[in-house]
Formats: structure tokens, sequence, C-alpha cells
């Protein structure tokens, strides 16, 4: 944990050191103040639709939270979200929170990595789909890169997880009767991750929310640029924007602090946005998760007799 306290830290030093602090609070003082309000209204579409997508994977692993309990546990994962290493912490309170509530953790669990993989599916889907109409962006060898290394791994976690031939042989490793308590919970998550394989339209609805969703963040950085008169189409934002979430999944700092913010840097400046309006933004969009981060916390603190 300090080692990422450290990363994050040393990462805003290193960028508050590389740009011009004077342009940096004018860019967000001469911003239009009506659409920085807009871009924080819309940002909050990734909460409701994200907790929609979560809500819906519970019918394939046959339990069903009351809507209470699930939104008790998914704003703990927002608080969280913030303080522990990437959205991934944000992901296991959510877990933990829920799973003592309905006493279903293999179930639980289940939902929250096929949530997290949708999301990155439609993360990947959004960079392919724009990245036709924006190639000269993607002659950057970076960006290609980038782009091509996170569909190889997305391709390679969906094969391991629902390629039959595998499953067999994770399942039989398992579940051998030597297998102690963590192999025969890890089996449980298994065979309910698998079994989602077998329920096609859900997904697929799944997966077109996740686009949907992973639309949001670049459009809100799009209002930002055109609130502070900047450059940038939206197509442009809607490919670079994906790689800069799957860089900020990064487990190495604090709810992605810093590495978010550098990459924000250095994939805008590619697109013709300056360092000093980049990072702005960058630091705005920080803001906008603060506040519903705190919103979230009083909301899941205020319920905290509900929980127990």
């Amino acid at each position: 944990m300090l080692g990422r306290i450290s990363i994050s830290i040393a990462m805003l030093i290193f960028l508050f050191r590389m740009v011009d602090l004077r342009n940096l609070v004018a860019s967000i003082k001469e911003a239009r103040f009506i659409l920085l309000v807009l871009a924080f209204t819309v940002f909050s579409l990734n909460y409701i639709l994200a907790f929609v997508r979560w809500r819906e994977l519970f019918t394939v692993v046959k339990i069903r939270p009351p809507d209470r309990k699930l939104i008790i546990a998914f704003t703990g994962g927002i608080v969280f979200n913030l303080f522990l290493p990437t959205s991934i912490g944000g992901d296991l309170v959510r877990s933990i929170d829920l799973a003592a509530q309905t006493r279903k953790p293999r179930e639980v669990v289940a939902t929250v990595i096929m949530d997290r993989l949708s999301g990155f599916v439609g993360l990947m889907i959004l960079a392919l789909c724009a990245s036709v109409f924006s190639w000269r962006l993607l002659e950057d060898r970076v960006v290609l890169s980038s782009l091509i290394i996170m569909v190889v791994i997305l391709a390679a976690i969906l094969f391991i997880l629902f390629n039959t031939f595998l499953y067999e042989k994770i399942s039989k490793f398992l579940k051998n009767p030597d297998a102690g308590k963590i192999k025969e919970a890890l089996a449980g998550v298994h065979e309910h991750l698998h079994n989602f394989k077998k329920h096609g339209k859900l997904i697929v609805g799944n997966i077109l929310l996740s686009i949907l969703i992973q639309s949001v963040t670049p459009v809100v950085f799009y209002i930002m640029a055109r609130a502070m008169g900047l450059p940038g189409g939206i197509v442009q934002f809607l490919i670079v924007m994906p790689i800069i979430g799957a860089i900020s999944l990064a487990p190495i700092s604090i709810g992605g602090l810093g590495v978010r913010d550098a990459a924000v840097v250095f994939f805008f400046v590619k697109i013709g946005i300056g360092r000093d309006a980049a990072f702005a933004m960058s630091l705005l969009s920080f803001v906008f998760m603060v506040l519903y981060s705190a919103a979230a916390g009083l909301f899941y603190v205020s319920l905290a007799r509900v929980r127990k």
C-alpha cells in the first residue's frame, strides 16, 4: 500500500513540475461553467448504468438480492475505488459486503468478475470501432501497440474462462479429492463464470450496455474540452480514453491517481491538446470522482445499521 501511495505522489509531483501551473489554473478558471456542470452530470451515468449492468448478472447465478443490498454494496465499491489500488479494490469491497449479506460468496464473486470482464470487452470494442475512423492516430506506435496488447490480453482471458477443454481441465484440477477450501471456492466461482456462456442473450445485452458505459468518459472529456475551447474530435476521445482506462487498471497506484493523469497527458498531446490543459481535465475528472465518492460514502455510512 505504501508503495502504491508513493507511486501516485511521485507521478503527481512529476506532472506538476512538467506543466505550467498558471496555464493549468487559467484553463480551469476560463472554462465555461455550464459545460463543466453538464460534464459532471453526464459523469453520473457511469454509476447508474454500471449498477444496472451488475444487477442483471444475478439472474444467471440464480440469486436475486434486494435492490437495497445491491445498492449498499455498490456504493461501498464506489467509495473504496477512490482509496484502494485501481477499481479492482472497489470490486473486492462490494464482493465482501454483498457476500456477507447474502451468504452466497461464490455467486457474488462470479457476478463481480463477469461485470468487470464485460466492462473490459466494451472498452475494447469501443476503441476498435472508433479506430476505424481515425487511422492517423493509430499510426503512432505507442497507441497502436497499446491497443493490440489490450486486445490480446482480453482474448486470452476469454479463452481461458470459456473454452470447454480448458474448463474441464481446470475443474478437474480444482475438484480433486485433495482440494482444500480455497480450491473448492475457486471451483465454485469458475463453474458459475462458465455458466454465463449459456446465456448469450443476456451477455450480449450486458456488453452493449458496457459499450454505452465506456462511452460516457470520452463524452465527459469531450465536453470539458469544449468548455475550455480545446481541439479534438469526439472520435479521438473515443480511441484514447479506453486505452487510458485500461492503463489505469494497473494495480500500482491508489485509485489510478497519478498513473491515469500521466496517461491522459501523454495521449492527449498526441491529439493536439497541450499538457497544461490535459492535466487540468484529468484533475477535474478526479474532482468529479471525489464528489460522487463522497456522496456514496455518506449513503454507505448512513446505512451501517442495515449492513450490520
